[in-house]
């Protein structure tokens, strides 16, 4: 069974490879689907609704099984911003350097115990017929009051997970795809197509 994968970002596909394959279903990127020029405007108010907008536009175009994902980071004291808009805090012209840095500015002053924080990850996985599945993972941490480490990318050099003394840039890559949003979305996804494909019950 084919998927295409709703992203241009290779280290997303690899993950989500590791937990398809499981289940016989190949992942391939949209170039590979031979689908270019395509820009999604990611417009909901929840990760869940772009990540679904990603996820029914490809398959619409494509008529092939797709998976999306959407995620971000909220701030508790930021009242769950930057949230959706993670990748354009800074505006549609920003990058990770000045996301990171609005995120700085807007929580200085903010004591250290009141800058907790999550990453979320929406994971829909969705069928020509209209059947999708959701998955959703977050990973709980705190915002430092500067960068630390150069693993990574986006918020992750200033992210330090629970249970942790290190940002997400300060993990390998292996480490930090064990506890990650996107890892937990994704185990919980595994546990989703499992329950698809155990046999149904006669009555």
């Amino acid at each position: 069974m084919r998927i295409i994968a709703a992203t241009q970002n290779k280290h997303k596909i690899e993950e989500i490879q590791a937990i398809t394959r499981e289940f016989d279903m190949e992942v391939i990127s949209l170039a590979e689907a031979c689908i270019s020029g395509i820009e999604i405007v990611e417009n909901g108010k929840t990760f869940e609704e772009n990540s679904e907008k990603k996820a029914r536009e490809i398959m619409m175009l494509s008529g092939e099984i797709t998976i999306a994902d959407d995620s971000g980071l909220m701030v508790d004291a930021l009242g769950g911003a930057p949230g959706v808009l993670s990748a354009r805090f800074a505006g549609e012209d920003g990058n990770d350097a000045k996301n990171n840095e609005k995120l700085l500015r807007l929580l200085s002053g903010v004591k250290s115990e009141e800058r907790t924080a999550r990453f979320v990850s929406v994971i829909t996985l969705m069928y020509p017929n209209g059947k999708k599945i959701v998955a959703r993972g977050e990973c709980e941490g705190h915002i430092l009051y500067q960068e630390r480490g150069s693993n990574g990318f986006g918020y992750d050099p200033l992210f330090v997970p629970v249970g942790y003394d290190k940002t997400f840039a300060e993990l390998s890559a292996e480490e930090k795809n064990k506890i990650s949003h996107r890892a937990i979305a994704l185990q919980n996804l595994r546990k989703l197509l499992a329950e698809e494909r155990k046999p149904k019950k006669r009555d």
